[in-house]
């Protein structure tokens, strides 16, 4: 209800003023005299076109004004000038139809010197009083609606924008999760061919040394324990050789985490944003769980920042100290001076906080996320 009243207030407005004018004039000093029939039928035919008129499309609002300016017309003629009030009503219908500039509403008022019974300085009053009410909605009122509907449409475009990217975003980082994963089979498997390649041969032998032993052990004992002790060495020799495939083989945690932040940072780029992601200190160092941590982090950071940032540069920093490991994501974008713990900050929080870390936020340039981890 009260929506459709904003809409419509104007049209309220106008048939208000109509209808006093109506009266005000009527009253005048009894204009009424003999043919007061005639006259209501003509008042309610003006003020029915002008009510009509908003009831019609745009195109054909004009003939309904043709047609209170024709009605008017025979009022005047019929009973003189007092009706000029009404005249003066009818231009600023016609200015607010054909939405001429501001200096046009000045001209109706003239018509307020036109002679007749009622008061000139009422009627310029009057006339001035409808000016500022038209020029009110046309220019002030109407500029606000026009300015709401662009904000409206504009809020709309930038949540769909942002929805957009944020559903970007999300699969950047399942396809960056999965190629991680699939690099980490791969790599996983590579290491099972190279302990099958280099181990089985070694194995499959030193089983059936251990064999032969068993046969040979009551009959000849010197040379079953020089074959034990051939076992125990390529045993010995098999072991060294899985340490160090493991030690070659192995896919290291840190660089996998290197490899997603890089990825992470090159879809920023593709979006437009540039990143830049600066390591500093041996990251190798770094367990396990503080990598996790980071990364889980970082996506978290870029994401609000792509979101919500509107920046154009995200800068990534690690540095590994002796004690402690220190992490900041900043962007240059238009920051948050009252920062909402939400789903995602909420989540940095505990995640720093399990590893007794400190966990704080920068927003004088752009937003900026720093993490101290103690090692």
């Amino acid at each position: 209800m009260g929506e459709q009243f904003r809409d419509n207030y104007f049209l309220a407005v106008r048939m208000g003023l109509v209808l006093v004018l109506e009266i005000y004039i009527v009253l005048w000093q009894s204009v009424l005299t003999g043919a007061s029939a005639w006259v209501l039928l003509l008042l309610a035919l003006f003020l029915g076109a002008i009510a009509a008129k908003e009831l019609v499309k745009p195109q054909k609002q004009v003939v309904f004004l043709i047609g209170a300016a024709a009605v008017l017309y025979f009022i005047i003629l019929l009973l003189g000038n007092e009706f000029i009030l009404l005249g003066i009503f009818l231009c600023y219908e016609f200015l607010t139809y054909f939405k001429l500039k501001i200096l046009w509403y000045i001209f109706p008022v003239g018509m307020a010197f036109i002679p007749n019974e009622i008061n000139a300085y009422m009627q310029i009053i009057l006339g001035l009083l409808m000016g500022i009410i038209y020029l009110q909605h046309n220019f002030v009122v109407e500029s606000y609606r026009q300015q709401a509907k662009e904000d409206t449409v504009a809020e709309q475009s930038l949540k769909h924008s942002i929805y957009r990217r944020e559903k970007e975003m999300q699969e950047e980082v399942r396809r960056s999760l999965l190629a991680a994963e699939n690099q980490m089979l791969e790599e996983r498997a590579q290491l099972s061919q190279t302990l099958h390649d280099k181990l089985g041969h070694n194995i499959n032998g030193s089983v059936y040394q251990l064999e032969a032993v068993k046969v040979l052990m009551e009959k000849e004992p010197d040379r079953s324990k020089k074959m034990i002790q051939a076992v125990i060495d390529q045993l010995r020799s098999g072991m060294d050789e899985i340490r160090a495939i493991l030690c070659k083989e192995r896919p290291a945690k840190y660089e996998l985490a290197i490899l997603q932040i890089e990825r992470l940072c090159e879809d920023c780029q593709s979006k437009g944003v540039n990143t830049e992601l600066t390591i500093e200190g041996e990251l190798v160092q770094v367990p396990e769980k503080y990598l996790e941590i980071i990364l889980d982090n970082a996506y978290e950071a870029v994401s609000n920042s792509m979101k919500y940032a509107k920046c154009t540069r995200i800068e990534i920093k690690i540095y590994v100290l002796n004690q402690m490991i220190r992490c900041s994501i900043s962007d240059n974008g238009v920051g948050c001076e009252d920062i909402v713990d939400g789903m995602g900050i909420s989540g940095m929080r505990r995640r720093v906080r399990e590893v007794n870390g400190i966990l704080d936020f920068e927003s004088a340039v752009g937003f900026t996320i720093n993490m101290l981890l103690p090692l």
